[in-house]
């Protein structure tokens, strides 16, 4: 027995620990939420009273006057109701001295006005605050997009795509539900408790206001910690919606690749375990609901019938009268209907400030390239491009870049090859500013890129990258994104001189053929030319072509090596080549490898040499005469 005993002790001790840190966990996940929730009314009220629009001022005072006389109105009501049912049913006289003269039927017409006015004040409540709601929505939208934007490359190569989108969408919508119902449903349902319940009080007995508040409490505290459990439930819910959605839009962006390895069972097999989990979470939560609505319901009716019965044996000791039981059962009924809302809109709520919350997360996400304060732009005078000293990596651990100096001077093409992995593409991503340098600097006629702003060094440095990736939009729209307002004379200009544009005359459509999703309805070296284009029409005086035609097959890229070259003339030119073949007419050629310089000079010096260039120069040859 005592080693039971023992056994039993030791077995238990563990499992009161683990309850014990379970419910720790639980309470510090519910602070989270709590000040979360806190934050995100805090980031949301400005929206409603901005110090610089006194129009959204006045709609919200104006909003808020409607909606207090519509529930004054409301409260009212039940008294025209009282007076017409004792006058009909000859219950004693009309105390009230304003029904006097009026009749039961004037009195019921008065009724159906004031039912009438409450309708009426309340529909011209959200009248007035949608501008209201629709601004502040616009706005979050757009500054969330902004930032978006404005995120740096690191965070938008590890972002997914699917996963993001519906962030935004539940984020605004959470929005205008927060704005209206927050405003518009429990203040005004406070609103309209305190006066019933002084009315209860007055009119007829405090016990009445003592069953409407114990009834009131217990409904706020079951419905309050249901639905605190039925959010959890929603979370996990919108998690799996988000994590299918992500896989659905990941699936269908990577198309071609499905069908390349014959694998749509296995991405609808995928697809569907993202389903059946989103499926799980939603059967909770529609089990979690039906508990909710009957747990109400059984509070709500138990108060109901406990004041009715009291009124009832008020009007047989002939306290009351029948108009004052109509008056109560009135009352109870107006206030049943917010009280079963409060659920609903209290979860919504939850959900809203849930789904704002990750939005807000988004927007408080870092912004690691950002311009130095009161930074000057860019003032390109000849193009003289340097680095000096780069140090770099996209992880602090394996640096990619080792004190790199590169001199590219104005109007002039330097080419950067090696083998892969060597830093080529990164060079370019440094100089367009994707990434701040680690140590050492880039600068353009002597500048530093950390000096300027961002917007003005990307007006200047054309790209022209390895796949040129397409709006799905027709392809004068993708050739005009290179200028904003440029005309059609000057888009066909940059067509013609990326020999694009008799193949696009030659399209049904013309100029207004749709290019479809990242251009897949257009061949590689149509793309490219496409992008050589847009490039052109932006007209930059520093231009990165970024293995340009690496993708392409040999025949296109010779094509395409033409309308490259005289794109270059007169621009600074910084070309990162996989295919030596177009490089050999560069005026310079630096040679990386694993993040360091170790060769430079004219193709046919490095030839000389017979160093790194030339054995990548003589593998290149031997694959090209053996294929």
């Amino acid at each position: 027995m005592p080693a039971d005993t023992t056994t039993q002790t030791e077995t238990e001790t563990p499992l009161g620990a683990a309850e014990e840190a379970e419910a720790k966990a639980l309470a510090q996940l519910e602070e989270e939420e709590r000040r979360s929730g806190l934050r995100t009314i805090r980031k949301v009220a400005p929206y409603l009273w901005p110090d610089d629009k006194p129009w959204v001022k006045q709609r919200v005072v104006i909003s808020l006057i409607m909606l207090a006389l519509a529930k004054v109105i409301a409260v009212g009501t039940p008294f025209l109701y009282k007076a017409a049912v004792d006058m009909l049913a000859g219950d004693g006289a009309p105390d009230p001295a304003w029904v006097l003269g009026v009749g039961a039927v004037g009195i019921t017409v008065a009724y159906g006005m004031a039912r009438a006015l409450t309708v009426g004040f309340n529909q011209l409540r959200d009248a007035i605050f949608a501008k209201v709601a629709q601004r502040a929505l616009r706005q979050l939208a757009l500054e969330t997009f902004q930032h978006i934007h404005a995120l740096s490359m690191r965070y938008h190569i590890q972002r997914k795509t699917g996963g993001l989108s519906r962030i935004i969408e539940r984020g605004v919508k959470g929005v205008e539900f927060l704005l209206r119902f927050l405003l518009f449903s429990i203040g005004p349902l406070v609103l309209e408790l305190t006066m019933t319940g002084i009315i209860l009080a007055v009119v007829f007995d405090i016990n009445y206001l003592i069953v409407l508040a114990v009834t009131i409490a217990l409904y706020i505290w079951f419905t309050f910690k249901v639905t605190e459990w039925r959010v959890r439930i929603r979370k996990e819910m919108n998690d799996q919606d988000t994590d299918a959605n992500q896989k659905a839009i990941d699936s269908l962006l990577n198309f071609e690749t499905v069908k390349y390895f014959g694998a749509e069972t296995r991405e609808a097999t995928r697809y569907d375990a993202a389903m059946e989990g989103y499926e799980a979470a939603a059967l909770k939560t529609s089990y979690s609901l039906a508990f909710l609505n009957f747990g109400q319901s059984i509070i709500i009716t138990t108060g109901l019938v406990i004041v009715m019965v009291m009124a009832a044996l008020g009007v047989q000791d002939g306290t009351l009268t029948v108009g004052d039981f109509v008056m109560v059962n009135a009352y109870m009924i107006q206030i049943t209907m917010p009280l079963n809302f409060l659920g609903t809109v209290y979860r919504e709520i939850r959900q809203a400030l849930v789904d704002m919350g990750e939005m807000f997360n988004l927007l408080e996400q870092p912004q690691e390239v950002k311009d130095a304060k009161g930074a000057p732009a860019l003032q390109v005078t000849g193009g003289n491009v340097r680095l000096e000293g780069v140090h770099f990596g996209y992880d602090a651990a394996r640096p990619i870049l080792k004190g790199v100096d590169i001199d590219i001077p104005a109007g002039q093409t330097v080419a950067v090859v090696g083998s892969s992995g060597s830093g080529k593409s990164t060079i370019g991503r440094l100089m367009f500013r994707f990434y701040d340098v680690g140590k050492g600097r880039i600068t353009i006629d002597g500048q530093d890129l950390r000096e300027v702003t961002q917007i003005s060094l990307h007006a200047n440095i054309g790209v022209v990258p390895q796949d040129t990736v397409l709006f799905n939009d027709s392809i004068y729209y993708n050739i005009a994104y290179g200028r904003d307002g440029a005309t059609r004379a000057e888009v066909e200009q940059a067509a013609k001189a990326a020999s694009i544009h008799d193949f696009i005359l030659s399209l049904p459509e013309g100029y207004d053929t749709p290019v479809g999703e990242r251009g897949l309805k257009l061949s590689g070296g149509e793309k490219q030319r496409v992008g050589i284009a847009r490039t052109l029409l932006k007209d930059p005086p520093i231009l990165v072509l970024d293995e340009a035609t690496s993708a392409l097959d040999t025949d296109t890229e010779m094509e395409i090596q033409a309308e490259l070259k005289a794109m270059g003339e007169g621009r600074t030119v910084l070309t990162i080549a996989h295919r030596l073949s177009t490089i050999v007419d560069a005026d310079r050629i630096v040679v990386l490898e694993r993040g360091e310089v170790v060769e430079e000079g004219t193709h046919d010096v490095l030839l000389a040499k017979g160093g790194r260039y030339a054995q990548l120069w003589l593998r290149q040859v031997s694959d090209e005469d053996a294929a």
